[in-house]
């Protein structure tokens, strides 16, 4: 069994963030979203791992992840010229994944559960594919699958403006080896891709073996800002135990679950977890409300900050209103202007997005 993880693709509902990186390595709770999936594959007992990069962040995302020995696995590096589409990412991953059965995983989602629990009722079962399923409120922005009480396929959907069910397609996905024949046995959709969707329907329509399972705890797509601070927030929630490892003055005042990692510095402050600071950091005079990830390197000073990422590198000096609900990106830097002339000054790039208070 291997795991083909996709992590190409050009993140443009993440923008300004990712110009200048790719969107599976955007942080939750300060660890890139591509590891999560990484974790879960290794904890299947998946060793062999192909990671479809692009040639805009390729080069982060191998420099970044490296070649697996940290996850207890192997990673080979698969480039895509162009997102052509996920049946085309499979199709490009072909020599990797031979004849071999494997779990298809896009790598900016996350999932609760246990990836093996699925491993197991796909192998059980002798299928061709099984496609997992979660209950959604908007459906039509989604790929959505018609089943039948038994669980079997009968229809795939791609964001249809009449949704058959309110069961999306969850980006994680396990086929035979009948899903090479499949997708060379599709056309390119109206927009110019191979459609996992349009794969999967083939081998239906071929009366092979697919069937869908659906998850019972959360999933998230984190493909926008909101989606981000959300697996933030769940993550934190789940996962987070107290860990002080930095410098921590007796005028800070320290609450709820909160990890601080070494050579980090915190001066007259209060934090109320579940937070998490990186390495390396700076804070003097801050309110560090929950929810809240701060990056390695992040300098704070007269901040307040609840609900929200702080991403590697980034400074925010003097600003005396709170900051909610924000992502941060990389080496940002925000600080009070001078008293005179009283203005706002911005150099600000495309896409982004930004609230004032009146």
């Amino acid at each position: 069994m291997k795991a083909l993880i996709l992590s190409g693709g050009k993140g443009t509902r993440l923008r300004p963030l990712t110009y200048t990186g790719a969107k599976q390595l955007v942080p939750v709770a300060n660890k890139p979203i591509l590891w999560y999936g990484i974790e879960a594959i290794a904890a299947a007992g998946i060793t062999d791992i192909g990671i479809v990069i692009s040639p805009e962040t390729g080069a982060e995302v191998r420099a970044k992840t490296g070649d697996g020995s940290r996850f207890g696995v192997r990673i080979t590096y698969i480039l895509q010229e162009q997102p052509a589409g996920l049946a085309h990412a499979v199709k490009t991953a072909q020599p990797f994944l031979e004849a071999s059965p494997f779990v298809l995983y896009l790598g900016d989602n996350l999932v609760q559960g246990e990836l093996g629990l699925f491993l197991e009722c796909f192998q059980a079962r002798g299928l061709d594919a099984l496609t997992l399923l979660c209950s959604v409120p908007n459906p039509s922005a989604f790929g959505v699958a018609e089943v039948d009480e038994q669980g079997r396929v009968l229809r795939l959907v791609e964001k249809p403006k009449h949704p058959p069910s309110n069961l999306a397609l969850v980006g994680i996905y396990f086929f035979s080896p009948r899903i090479h024949e499949a997708i060379a046995s599709i056309q390119p959709s109206a927009r110019g891709e191979l459609e996992i969707t349009d794969a999967i329907q083939f081998l239906i329509d071929q009366q092979k073996q697919v069937e869908a399972l659906q998850i019972q705890g959360w999933w998230l797509d984190t493909g926008k800002k909101d989606d981000l601070l959300e697996a933030n927030q769940i993550i934190l929630d789940d996962c987070l135990c107290t860990q002080l490892e930095g410098n921590i003055d007796n005028a800070s005042k320290i609450s709820g679950r909160v990890q601080i990692a070494p050579d980090s510095q915190v001066i007259n402050c209060t934090i109320r977890g579940p937070v998490v600071i990186g390495r390396d950091c700076y804070l003097e005079n801050c309110f560090i409300g929950p929810y809240s990830s701060i990056g390695d390197r992040v300098k704070l000073v007269d901040a307040d900050l609840e609900h929200s990422v702080v991403l590697e590198g980034a400074a925010v000096v003097g600003i005396h209103q709170r900051i909610v609900d924000s992502v941060i990106g990389q080496r940002v830097q925000i600080k009070a202007a001078p008293q005179r002339p009283k203005a706002l000054r911005f150099m600000v790039g495309d896409d982004c997005h930004i609230e004032l208070c009146q």
